[in-house]
């Protein structure tokens, strides 16, 4: 029985996305039973004790091999192609069959036979192969059964097989119903890990995925969970995934782009609920035969078969690719399925599944297409290639090219000055040791630090440590160019400049009336810019500790959340509610020491853009060590959008990039010590509370990796990213740094020595250091060994 169902695709043509190949109707139900399919065949029980094979690209009919007297609860299938086994259990026996024997019988006119390797063993409701498929392991009850023709080794749990020898893992059940992993060395009978109580819920599918080398397993409230099995790891958990609230995100994603909204899938009055979704079936899903604009590692997928329907889930970013909902093609015979089985071809974009209905005796073979599935469920802005380098020259309508006139340094008032009086210059204005008016007599009214060594014995790290006497938080820091100098804002109305080694007294710049939230280095690193909640922005000299340029609190409408220099200190991009600003800025570097409180600092506003949903802005990042033309912005709405200013215009919006505010984005600015491919600059870092760091790529236009094994659930911490570009940092709440590999979903290093939240992590450009800051006032610098 054949059946066709189009839909239409976002450019307006019809796609052949799933296609009904084959329908049959049991005498028994079927709703809870193990299903197989291995292309081209496809296996399930038929009226009970009856196994039924049918090959999808044989126009022959199925092959119906009969032995048990009892029920078939459980199937699958070999991993070996020649011959191709296939292993059916109930509560009486369990068989093995040789396919090429069974096919070769029937055709004979003789009744299939195939080998009994265990009776009487239970309720059975998994069965696996090895990766020989000498041994076979099956689930019965509260026990694992390892079967062999000459040798049966007993476990609990259930099974699946790793490719290093002899490896298995499997769950076990407590008395409260709760489930937890084990790893089992069933060659040797010992238990080699054991987790933690993960869920309520029973644990219905495992895999693990041996090119990744991770464990995945769900449950049946749809929470997925993922394990790292790379040595040295210790079984960590890598990330933990609600497909519930991954749906919800990929229907507002597609919302959001101008694609239809997945039915029954956001919640809201008169809109109808979903079910909880059980993860029913795990199994590997590569999209690199789709001809898909993805990378290579964002073709490393997951097919997820649920009651209501499939998804594809990428391992590398952990969200959706496409959902394919059962209820959403009318021609299909189940809409609810109570078991299923999918799997890949490995040489084109095909894909096999097997249904089961939830409340009929019904089972469908699917044929579904991969890139077909995928493409119509793709954003609009996945062709376009955006580019942080600039690729053209400055249009005269552009914001931009007020900066490229070359600017005229104002003259000095007097040509004449003597060598003397020019040294003066730059030296603060003393009138008596009894005028306390100017300030300058009096000692600063806070002792801002004090150094104290450290050895950290973790991951030989040696580390550096300065403590504030008065436990002010540590907003964020900024490092120069050259890695020598180091500023940080404190909430106490300060900004500090001190050497990049925490050695020596640091250069304090006071004159904020709020936490100093953000400071930022300008490229020939003579200016510092801060920023404080008390809406005022301020340009210091670095040589004398001097105010340059002062913007006050009645300029802008909101508290500055971003600002930094821009364009090779030719502008100041600043971020005030919903929109972001580009200002010019001239300093008055010939003052008058005699009128040195009247600044003559010049600032015009050159452009000004708001974001389309009137979100506020949460967060601004431009690259200022090149000349580029993206500028990119976080708003409240949850949406990353870039600007491209030599257009002045949007050039795109990335929506539900977290499921959270992005509070901080960092871009690969890289280093004037390393050197980077001109591609890798167009990586960028967002981080949110609650979810994690995502690794995103301006030519995709989506995260392509996400990092989540640091515990971030209530508090903002900081990111950064490497010189060389293939490690990024974070802080964490646990006290600790992590450090992860931009390959790898994982993290490499945790480094250890503060007592509190992790609030800012920075790396030194010219050496292999890391500074990081806590929320009580507590520098620390590190020195880890990092290896690609």
């Amino acid at each position: 029985m054949d059946k066709t169902q189009q839909i239409p695709s976002t450019v307006g043509c019809e796609s052949v996305v799933v296609m009904e190949r084959y329908l049959a109707e049991s005498q028994e139900s079927v709703s809870h039973v193990q299903l197989a399919c291995s292309m081209p065949y496809c296996a399930f029980p038929l009226d009970g004790n009856q196994l039924c094979v049918w090959n999808t690209g044989a126009p022959h009919l199925p092959l119906v091999l009969q032995g048990h007297h009892w029920p078939i609860t459980a199937v699958a299938f070999g991993n070996k192609v020649n011959p191709l086994l296939i292993c059916s259990a109930s509560q009486d026996c369990v068989i093995t069959w040789n396919l090429d024997k069974c096919r070769e019988k029937m055709l004979q006119g003789l009744a299939p036979r195939g080998t009994i390797v265990g009776t009487l063993l239970g309720l059975v409701l998994c069965v696996r192969f090895g990766l020989d498929d000498r041994a076979v392991a099956v689930c019965a009850g509260h026990k694992v059964f390892m079967l062999d023709v000459e040798v049966r080794w007993p476990c609990m749990g259930a099974v699946e097989f790793y490719s290093l020898p002899m490896m298995a893992t499997f769950f076990t059940s407590s008395k409260e119903m709760s489930v937890c992993p084990k790893v089992w060395d069933h060659c040797m009978g010992s238990l080699i890990y054991s987790s933690s109580i993960l869920t309520a819920y029973p644990l219905l599918s495992l895999l693990i995925h041996e090119e990744n080398k991770q464990l995945v397993t769900g449950c049946a409230d749809g929470q997925l969970w993922i394990f790292s099995l790379i040595e040295g790891h210790h079984y960590r958990c890598v990330a933990s995934v609600d497909l519930r609230k991954q749906m919800e995100t990929f229907s507002s994603k597609r919302v959001k782009s101008g694609l239809p909204r997945l039915p029954g899938v956001l919640l809201g009055r008169g809109e109808e609920a979903e079910a909880v979704l059980p993860v029913l079936v795990l199994s590997c899903c590569n999209l690199s035969y789709c001809d898909l604009l993805l990378s290579s590692e964002s073709c490393k997928c997951l097919w997820i078969g649920s009651s209501a329907g499939l998804f594809i889930f990428n391992l590398a970013n952990f969200n959706l690719e496409a959902v394919l909902r059962f209820k959403d093609f009318r021609n299909l015979s189940i809409h609810i399925a109570g078991s299923c089985a999918v799997t890949s071809d490995s040489i084109n974009d095909k894909a096999l599944c097997i249904l089961t209905s939830m409340f009929e005796s019904k089972i469908a073979v699917l044929d579904i297409s991969l890139a077909a599935l995928v493409k119509s469920q793709q954003c609009p802005g996945m062709g376009r290639t955006l580019s942080v380098l600039a690729r053209s020259c400055v249009l005269p309508t552009s914001p931009l090219y007020f900066g490229i006139a070359k600017e005229k340094c104002p003259k000095p008032a007097n040509e004449k000055q003597s060598a003397g009086q020019r040294v003066v210059e730059d030296q603060p204005l003393v009138f008596h040791t009894k005028v306390r008016s100017s300030g300058y007599t009096s000692a600063p009214w806070v002792t801002p630090w004090r150094g104290n060594a450290g050895v950290n014995r973790s991951c030989n790290v040696v580390g550096q440590i300065l403590e504030c006497h008065s436990h002010s938080r540590v907003y964020l820091f900024f490092q120069t160019g050259d890695g020598k100098r180091l500023a940080c804002g404190l909430a106490n109305h300060l900004a500090l400049v001190f050497d990049a080694s925490l050695t020596g007294s640091p250069a304090v710049l006071s004159g904020h009336d709020g936490a100093v939230s953000t400071v930022c280095w300008s490229h020939d690193r003579r200016w510092l810019l801060s920023v404080a909640q008390d809406r005022t922005v301020r340009v210091w000299s670095t040589r004398r500790a001097d105010t340059m340029l002062l913007l006050g609190r009645d300029m802008f409408p909101k508290p500055v959340q971003s600002a930094q220099f821009y364009y090779v200190d030719a502008f100041r991009l600043l971020s005030s509610g919903p929109e972001f600003r580009l200002p010019k800025y001239q300093f008055d570097l010939c003052k008058d020491e005699v009128k040195r409180y009247k600044p003559k600092s010049r600032y015009k506003l050159v452009y000004r853009l708001s974001t389309p949903g009137a979100a506020d802005v949460t967060s601004l990042s431009a690259v200022n060590d090149f000349y580029s033309h993206m500028v990119l912005t976080a708003a409240r709405d949850r949406t990353l959008e870039v600007f491209d200013l030599n257009a002045s215009c949007s050039a795109a919006v990335i929506a539900e990039a977290h499921t959270r505010p992005v509070h901080q984005i960092c871009q690969n600015k890289g280093s004037p010590f390393t050197t980077q491919p001109s591609q890798a600059y167009n990586l960028f870092l967002t981080t949110a509370i609650g979810d994690g760091v995502g690794l995103c790529d301006m030519r995709t236009l989506r995260c392509e990796r996400r990092f989540q094994g640091h515990p971030n659930r209530c508090y903002p911490c900081g990111i950064a990213f490497s010189p060389c570009g293939r490690f990024l940092a974070c802080g964490a709440e646990d006290r600790h740094v992590y450090i992860y590999h931009t390959g790898s979903s994982t993290f490499s290093h945790r480094l250890a020595g503060h007592t509190d939240t992790i609030a800012a992590v920075a790396f030194n450009p010219s050496a292999p250091q890391i500074q990081s800051s806590a929320w009580v006032g507590r520098l620390y610098c590190s020195r880890p060994c990092l290896t690609a």
